[in-house]
């Protein structure tokens, strides 16, 4: 079977992304937010960079959500790491998105570059995992 932007919209196709969408829109409620909505973290939670890797946790999820799908459909493996790139990239612009709209139009937060790079940090492992899970990628 050929993929074709027909069978992906026929069928179970859009079912395997549902998590993905899902995980797009609570992604957005959070970063969108305004700050005095926000719990108030604790001086340790800085200390340690936590909002970094929670940055990193969150974008590498979204990323990860939407390349799973693509591991059970057939794909040739070039086409596969094609996706996996596009989607890697989207990723990380969304992340870049979210902190110039953070940083212009929600009261109260930031932008704050480091905040992105976590973001593409947490996009990449999902990429190097799924491109090493998934297309059997020799050493």
């Amino acid at each position: 079977m050929r993929f074709t932007i027909n069978s992906f919209f026929k069928g179970p196709g859009i079912k395997k992304f549902i998590p993905g969408i899902a995980w797009f829109m609570v992604v957005m409620i959070l970063m969108f937010t305004p700050g005095n909505a926000l719990p108030h973290l604790d001086d340790w939670f800085h200390k340690i960079y936590g909002d970094k890797w929670v940055h990193a946790g969150v974008f590498g999820l979204l990323a990860f959500l939407f390349m799973y799908p693509l591991n059970n459909m057939e794909l040739e493996r070039r086409v596969k790491g094609h996706y996996f790139i596009r989607i890697a990239l989207a990723t990380s612009i969304w992340g870049f998105t979210t902190e110039c709209v953070q940083g212009f139009f929600i009261p109260g937060r930031s932008y704050d570059l480091l905040d992105w790079a976590a973001d593409c940090v947490g996009v990449f492992i999902a990429f190097w995992y799924c491109r090493q899970k998934f297309l059997k990628v020799e050493h």
